[in-house]
């Protein structure tokens, strides 16, 4: 069961080696990172290419198209590997993130999407939420997740299968994981873990939150939005 890691960077170079350092760590000979830069002015691509000089399981794309959402899209598009697996680029994946990940794929083989608990952290990797479930009231289901979505796109992983109902990601969606997760509600295949697997990093240039701050008329435009698009993927891949 290999793996791709999916990372979209932008100006990331201040965390972006512990990212990536934690996730090489735990990735075979035959598993791939995967990363799609929003052309950063810091020193990200530089960085980037270093690891990709020196170790071939790092791939490097770049993205014209601004934003998060194509980020990530153009990144996932690019994978190969059985089981995807998706990054932010100023985390640090715990040591057992990947195998942990890979054995429920193993003992449930009908599950198309994964996502596990994270711990919230500071600059300096302190605690400030001990579980991002607790805080969210994270649980799978599409209602629910239209309603008030729970999924945060750095603890997701799923199988290549699923590429292919995801892929595009509609732009006049709210935010790619909040799509991942409810095509894969859509197609009863998504599974929330308990293990906490990743120390997600919040800072002053943090891009995703846990958080909604929308306004009232947002998240009821949001959710008309994603109900129209999931209904539109649903007879489309019927």
């Amino acid at each position: 069961m290999n793996v791709s890691v999916a990372m979209a960077t932008y100006n990331g170079e201040k965390y972006i080696r512990q990212q990536i350092d934690s996730i090489l760590s735990q990735l075979g000979d035959e598993d791939e990172l995967v990363i799609s830069d929003n052309h950063s002015k810091d020193n990200t691509v530089s960085i980037i290419n270093e690891y990709v000089s020196g170790d071939p399981r790092v791939k490097l794309f770049l993205q014209d198209e601004k934003g998060v959402t194509p980020n990530f899209e153009n990144a996932i598009k690019h994978t190969k590997n059985e089981i995807i697996f998706l990054s932010d680029q100023d985390d640090i994946w715990k040591p057992e993130k990947v195998e942990t990940v890979k054995t429920y794929y193993k003992k449930h083989p009908a599950v198309l999407m994964i996502m596990s608990d994270i711990t919230v952290v500071d600059n300096n990797l302190q605690p400030t939420i001990d579980s991002f479930y607790d805080y969210r009231g994270s649980r799978a289901g599409v209602m629910k997740n239209i309603i008030k979505n729970s999924y945060i796109g750095c603890a997701m992983s799923f199988r290549k299968e699923l590429k292919d109902k995801i892929l595009p990601i509609p732009r006049n969606a709210p935010m790619h994981d909040m799509w991942i997760g409810l095509v894969a509600d859509m197609n009863k295949g998504a599974l929330l873990i308990p293990e906490k697997l990743i120390y997600y990093r919040r800072h002053e240039s943090t891009v995703t939150t846990v958080e909604n701050t929308s306004s009232f008329r947002e998240k009821i435009m949001w959710r008309f939005q994603i109900s129209g698009l999931l209904l539109q993927s649903y007879i489309k891949h019927k």
